[in-house]
């Protein structure tokens, strides 16, 4: 029997996010493997949640029930996304798997990296913006960043071409 893992998939609801988060669940989720949504709050964000707990992110991993629930959206200030629970339903339904949600505050190449040993994750995926040069020398990659300091295997999904990198 195969052991049992834990991937994480950095989570900000955009469409590059959900493109790695499909991925996942068609490509390296197993039966009976746990998911966990990373989110990453920016650092400016004003949440009471954000002044408790922004040095170690949420208290405890929020299950699927709770995220599909109105005061999870208003406790972190995290928009519910229907079409992600949706991913997440199937999942659970078809393969048994587990998900849940962590969030953070500050900068997300710091918090993934963070979360990476925080969660024990086994592996994590992270979509991929597809910044032009100049936009990555100035803003930084966060999946860049997050491949070359993890301590587990990453997976970048792009968008466009559907294509990964691994590490």
């Amino acid at each position: 029997m195969e052991k049992t893992r834990t991937v994480g998939v950095a989570m900000d609801f955009s469409p590059t996010s959900k493109v790695a988060l499909r991925w996942a669940l068609d490509n390296l989720i197993n039966k009976g493997d746990q998911i966990i949504l990373i989110n990453v709050q920016p650092p400016q964000a004003h949440h009471t949640r954000k002044e408790l707990f922004e040095d170690t992110g949420s208290p405890a991993l929020v299950p699927l029930e709770e995220l599909r629930e109105l005061n999870f959206t208003k406790q972190y200030g995290i928009a519910r996304d229907a079409e992600v629970i949706d991913l997440l339903d199937t999942a659970w339904k078809t393969k048994g798997v587990k998900a849940v949600a962590k969030v953070y505050w500050g900068d997300p190449r710091e918090k993934l990296c963070d979360a990476v040993e925080d969660l024990h994750l086994d592996s994590l995926v992270i979509g991929s913006r597809g910044l032009g040069p100049i936009k990555r020398v100035l803003l930084g990659s966060v999946s860049k960043h997050v491949m070359t300091n993890a301590s587990c295997p990453v997976t970048v999904v792009k968008a466009k071409q559907s294509s990964y990198s691994r590490h």
